[in-house]
């Protein structure tokens, strides 16, 4: 039985100026910040033009992203505008599809008109925070399916869900961590039967994504996953940024190489970070899993605080940490209830402003110089993720978090008893 959701009637008003605002502010970014600096464009429209000469995907050229990514990059070639305006503008409806999809989760999680209002203005406001990004890289793509999937799933349509998390991780990998999360809430709440159909959604739409190509080029199909996993450690992530700041402090300097069309450490030193950061990675993304699949029934307020854990230690964590990756957590963090979510998207925001201090006018000198002080700049950025990570993962409970729960049974109990009389 689905639960009540008293702020929804209100909820779409909120949404559309939202929207708004995410207009304004992709207006913005192209008028006064996008200036083609460090865009990945070039790289999508050259993609986009060898399909529609006819060449196939993985087998005529190499790409670097899953098959599900194709679309965004093909589509904006058959619009009116220049490649680069017409990217943006499908960035901005994806930018548009979040904020519709994170109003349908708090409608399910019933949340507060307030709540609503604050979460939906933030992630419509958030562009400004961090600058030409959202619109010159496809990460709101996959972003969109992700919370799509999310929001299916708490609307109880666990296929759709299934299958939205499917095509999302065949976008760009990374929304695979909700996977375990969303079969542990399905397996607790609807039982095995509804957590294998789910399983098997995603499986279906993510093989249709992938067989096709890899049955005429598997090479290229796997290079292009492979390619993603094994990348060195890259100058923005916390472990090269500890590492440049012990340079500051006297250890030896490190060289900037560049690898997988990004700049990355190499030395003595580099390739045991980046192997610690990789297990520190799994091993904290697998904690926030198995706490949440040890849950007997977990709530809906319980999953969002996981997958916003889990997609931000993946981000925090990782030997790799391009600056668009702060766009996966956009519209997951200020979905999450209470003290947490509010303290986590302040976190958050530091980050989004941390980020656009030296991107992309200081990138060169920060990835080839480690010059200071963008490089504890840097660090504080990366500090400012950890803390998203740590407190949206902290295990113990706070104590208007056990009220919260406490009053949600109250009012569940009190929605069955009036349905019954």
């Amino acid at each position: 039985m689905r639960g009540r959701r008293p702020a929804g009637p209100r909820l779409w008003p909120v949404a559309a100026l939202a929207a708004l605002l995410l207009g304004v502010s992709f207006a913005c970014l192209q008028v006064w910040l996008e200036q083609g600096r460090l865009a990945d464009l070039p790289v999508y429209q050259g993609y986009a033009e060898l399909m529609r000469a006819g060449q196939v995907p993985y087998r005529d050229f190499s790409v670097e992203y899953p098959p599900a990514a194709l679309p965004a990059f093909l589509l904006p070639s058959y619009l009116p505008w220049s490649y680069g305006a017409s990217f943006a503008v499908l960035m901005g409806l994806c930018g548009a599809g979040c904020l519709f999809a994170g109003a349908a989760v708090l409608r399910a999680v019933g949340a507060s008109p307030e709540r609503s209002t604050a979460a939906l203005l933030l992630v419509g406001g958030s562009p400004l925070a961090l600058g030409s990004l959202f619109d010159t890289r496809f990460d709101l793509w996959p972003t969109l399916l992700a919370l799509a999937a999310v929001a299916a799933l708490l609307d109880d349509l666990p296929l759709l869900a299934g299958g939205l998390g499917g095509l999302a991780f065949a976008a760009k990998l990374w929304p695979i961590v909700l996977a375990p999360i969303g079969l542990a809430y399905l397996w607790r709440r609807r039982g095995p039967q509804t957590a294998a159909a789910a399983a098997a959604a995603f499986a279906v739409v993510a093989a249709a994504c992938f067989v096709p190509f890899a049955a005429v080029a598997p090479g290229g199909v796997w290079h292009s996953v492979a390619g993603q996993l094994d990348r060195p450690l890259q100058v923005e992530s916390l472990g090269a940024a500890l590492l440049m700041a012990a340079e500051h402090l006297g250890a030896p300097a490190l060289a900037t190489v560049t690898s997988h069309g990004a700049q990355a450490l190499s030395g003595s030193a580099a390739g045991p970070v980046a192997a610690v950061s990789a297990i520190v990675q799994v091993l904290v993304v697998a904690a926030i899993w198995l706490a949440f699949a040890r849950r007997r029934r977990p709530g809906p307020e319980t999953l969002l605080l996981a997958c916003a854990a889990a997609v931000a230690a993946l981000v925090a964590f990782g030997k790799v940490f391009s600056p668009q990756f702060l766009i996966w957590l956009v519209p997951f963090v200020p979905l999450v209830r209470g003290l947490r979510g509010a303290v986590g998207s302040a976190f958050l925001v530091a980050a989004l402003v941390l980020t656009s201090a030296w991107f992309p006018d200081h990138y060169w000198p920060l990835a080839l110089g480690h010059s200071s002080p963008w490089s504890w700049v840097l660090l504080a950025r990366d500090l400012a993720v950890v803390a998203v990570a740590a407190v949206l993962a902290w295990p113990t409970r706070l104590q208007h978090e056990a009220l919260g729960e406490q009053a949600a049974r109250l009012e569940a109990l009190q929605t069955i008893r009036s349905q019954i009389e």
